[in-house]
Parts: C-alpha cells; structure tokens; sequence
C-alpha cells in the first residue's frame, strides 16, 4: 500500500530529450531522458523554482543564460531542452547552434 501511495504521489512525464519528475517530497527533476547518473539531473525545490527561472529569463534566451543561475555544463542545455518541451512553458527553440529559445507569449 505505501509504494502505491508513493507512485501516485510521484509522477514522471518523458519527453523526447528530457523527463520530468514530481517526487513525493514537493521537488522537481529535470533529468536527461535515458540518463542514470547525478550529471545529467537537477533537482529543484519545486516545480515552481523552475516556473521563476523561466520567467526570469529575456524573451529569447541560451544555455548561457540559463548557466548564469548557477546551472553548469550540460544541466544548462537540458534545462533549456526541457522548457522547450515541457507545456506549461510557451517556447519555441529557434537555433540549434547555439541552442537558443524564444518565448511567444
């Protein structure tokens, strides 16, 4: 009964390159789908720590961006991934080289 409570206190939403997940203790993670190790994951507080970064960020933004929060390496680009797939997020990518989204609203 308690790893029922559990799966559905936590939920996983798998996009094509990033994944998603709210855990039972009210955090986030942003991971690289299909990744197993800490390198490719950022754990946020909450889902609405990374609803603030988004939000904090100029109408078109990079990975660069992003890395000025503190995010580093690759985290920076998979973050970036994941706003661009997540639906709570209205983006769109528009350059591959460098990785760079624009938000419509």
């Amino acid at each position: 009964m308690r790893d029922a409570l559990g799966d559905a206190l936590t939920r996983r939403d798998e996009f094509v390159y990033t994944t998603g997940e709210h855990r039972e203790d009210g955090s986030y993670v942003v991971a690289r789908r299909g990744a197993d190790s800490a390198g490719h994951r950022k754990v946020f507080e909450s889902f609405a720590q990374v609803d603030r970064l988004y939000e904090r960020l100029p109408e078109a933004f990079t990975a660069e961006h992003v890395g000025r929060t503190g995010l580093t390496g690759g985290r920076r680009h998979m973050v970036v991934r994941h706003f661009v797939e997540h639906p709570a997020f209205d983006c769109e990518l528009v350059s591959r080289q460098p990785l760079t989204v624009r938000k419509r609203g």
